[in-house]
């Protein structure tokens, strides 16, 4: 036994190790290989064609803009980003994305109260936490519709097209997050992190979001996670209140039975959930919630 195991090992790590081989080929042996007898001849005449012509500078940085911020030159010809920088670029953003999503966005007070809701009913896995992030990803897509169409319009297009450069489009996209941010804030979470990072607030008006550009993102970020919590959990404890009065009823009830080894939340639970229904619990809350943001 301990003889085929050893096998198994042997072969598998061999086997691993041909296959990062050939990725790392295929990866990086592209290029290597793209070499063809009429590239060959090309990089000959513009060999020849450069002892006869100097290069021209000029004429060398005059699409300089062309590619969106980004130039690639090589043999005195415009380039353009390589198939596996493209990749790392785009590996790059989409691993960032979640966490975009949540810091700058309306999803981490919609989550945080979905959960209160399935936690006060008293229900443990339903809905469960696919159905509960899922519902809270598109109820942010309908709340950041405005953002996301402004970005489309002023940062996305232009950018395209090739009217405005990478470092223009950042600046750009960060306005209408920047005007969402501050108005969900609370201004007390603003100025408790901009004293920690020692920001001069002087001729700074806390309700005024035009005073406030000088505030760097990595202020504003924080300040409006810490406050969708703070709101976020004042909703969670609202909601809180109706399911802990039939818990205390119920409970009181079965003392008065004598049931004292029947749990209180057996009985509960049912109770409560036909209150969440009568009441239409999903309408109001998620109709609530969502004009928490207008």
């Amino acid at each position: 036994m301990k003889r085929i195991k050893k096998i198994y090992c042997g072969t598998s790590l061999a086997f691993g190790t041909v296959t990062l081989l050939m990725a790392l080929f295929l990866l990086f042996g592209q290029s290597a290989l793209a070499t063809t007898p009429a590239e060959e001849l090309r990089d000959q005449a513009l060999e020849d064609a450069r002892t006869i012509d100097p290069p021209n500078t000029e004429r060398a940085g005059a699409g300089e803009n062309n590619t969106n911020g980004i130039s690639v030159m090589w043999n005195l010809e415009e380039g353009s980003l390589s198939g596996n920088l493209r990749i790392l670029i785009i590996l790059t953003v989409i691993s960032l994305a979640p966490s975009l999503l949540i810091m700058l966005t309306s999803f981490t007070r919609i989550i945080v109260v979905l959960h209160f809701v399935r936690t006060a009913v008293g229900t443990q896995t339903a809905p469960p936490n696919q159905v509960l992030v899922g519902l809270a990803l598109f109820l942010t897509l309908f709340i950041m519709n405005p953002v996301f169409s402004e970005v489309n319009e002023n940062v996305l297009k232009p950018l395209d097209a090739g009217e405005i450069t990478q470092e223009e489009a950042l600046k750009e996209a960060e306005k209408p997050f920047r005007r969402f941010m501050f108005k969900e804030m609370q201004r007390k979470d603003l100025a408790l992190f901009c004293d920690i990072a020692e920001i001069d607030m002087t001729g700074m008006d806390l309700h005024e979001p035009e005073t406030l550009d000088p505030i760097p993102m990595s202020v504003i970020i924080p300040s409006f996670i810490i406050s969708e919590l703070r709101t976020a959990f004042i909703i969670g404890f609202l909601i809180y209140i109706p399911f802990i009065v039939i818990d205390m009823v119920v409970a009181s009830v079965l003392m008065s039975m004598g049931m004292m080894m029947l749990p209180p939340t057996t009985i509960s639970m049912p109770f409560k959930i036909l209150l969440f229904v009568l009441a239409d619990g999903w309408d109001l809350v998620i109709g609530n919630l969502v004009k928490t943001f207008y």
